[in-house]
């Protein structure tokens, strides 16, 4: 597992202590979480999951990855 150094505010910083305290679980563990919402993952995550979508619906490459890309964009704007 790598280690990463961030800058949050002061604010931010308190309520994932707070957060993890309650909750029981890492600063870390609800960061990935946060992340894994934002669909961050590694790009061969991304294009296994084109490729699924495109065999299961019958679209050319290019087609799936248009819409996957739009559907992206459009969930990251919420």
């Amino acid at each position: 597992m790598s280690r990463l150094t961030i800058t949050v505010s002061d604010e931010i910083h308190q309520a994932l202590r707070e957060t993890a305290a309650r909750t029981g679980r890492t600063i870390g563990s609800i960061i990935e979480e946060g992340l894994r919402l934002r669909g961050i993952r590694p790009m061969a995550s991304a294009k296994d999951l084109v490729a699924k979508a495109r065999n299961n619906a019958g679209l050319s490459e290019e087609e799936a990855l248009a819409i996957a890309l739009e559907e992206t964009r459009l969930s990251r704007q919420k």
